[in-house]
């Protein structure tokens, strides 16, 4: 048998076995929560990986750290402009390339200072592009590719900060109140289909992107508990997910005070 012979027949095996790995997505692979989610991923098993992000030199540690927690897994890293809706339509496609997605992620975000967005609209405009309507973008693009697939989840982190409008941060959570909104709207249409869609309401996590909030004592949920309670939930089937499960409890409280208790609260 001859060597080129001998050489195809291995590339056969490899793409037989890509094939068969779980097929996952993560859009803000470099997000805290996206990373610790990542991780309980590869350890679960060899996956076929696509990391999704802003700066891919950035990632690139995070993506040798996978690849040497789960050797058999493949892990690539792509970059996109995440607010233009024509580079987050060609991306999709670049990923989906006529093959199965089992599960996207969709995670990035920022948390700018409220006051800071107040006083520049600038900044106001970016934050609810990037933490709304961005996601919003990804999810659509990501359903139009997944829908006729024999399965599928798409996952997307809001926040409990969607819930109900506060001073301190109503700039964010009207963006992830969208997200939330945009989710639920979606979940409708795909009730009787194949695709599922799942939305995330984490509360306050230990990531980078809190590390103001931890450095004024308020307290956080550890990250790697918060990505456990995500991945569980996914696999469960569940549609949304409030990460600790407690926030659920938390938050319908806060959603249903009336107007003249809610507004005395320095929330």
């Amino acid at each position: 048998m001859g060597a080129n012979s001998l050489s195809n027949k291995e590339s056969i095996k490899e793409s037989k076995k890509e094939k068969m790995m779980k097929r996952i997505v993560i859009i803000g692979a470099t997000s805290g929560i996206a990373k610790e989610c990542a991780r309980i991923w590869v350890k679960e098993g060899a996956v076929d990986l696509t990391l999704v992000v802003r700066d891919i030199a950035k990632a690139q540690p995070l993506a040798a750290d996978l690849q040497v927690r789960s050797p058999l897994s493949r892990v690539e890293v792509l970059t996109t402009g995440f607010t233009n809706p024509a580079a987050i339509d060609d991306l999709v496609q670049t990923v989906y390339h006529s093959r199965t997605i089992d599960q996207v992620l969709i995670a990035h975000g920022t948390l700018p200072d409220q006051a800071d967005c107040e006083n520049d609209l600038g900044l106001c405009d970016e934050t609810l592009q990037i933490n709304g309507v961005s996601p919003c973008l990804f999810a659509e693009s990501f359903a139009r590719v997944m829908q006729n697939q024999a399965k599928g989840n798409i996952a997307i982190i809001g926040s409990v900060a969607g819930d109900r409008g506060r001073k301190s941060n109503y700039v964010y959570g009207a963006a992830k109140g969208l997200v939330s909104r945009y989710a639920e709207g979606m979940q409708h249409r795909f009730a009787n289909s194949r695709l599922q869609i799942t939305l995330i309401k984490p509360g306050p996590t230990a990531t980078p992107m809190t590390e103001k909030m931890r450095a004024k004592g308020m307290k956080m949920a550890p990250v790697d508990m918060v990505a456990k309670e995500i991945v569980d939930g996914i696999a469960k089937g569940k549609a949304m997910i409030y990460a600790p499960k407690k926030w659920q409890i938390i938050m319908l409280i806060i959603r249903h005070l009336p107007s003249f208790v809610f507004n005395k609260l320095n929330i």
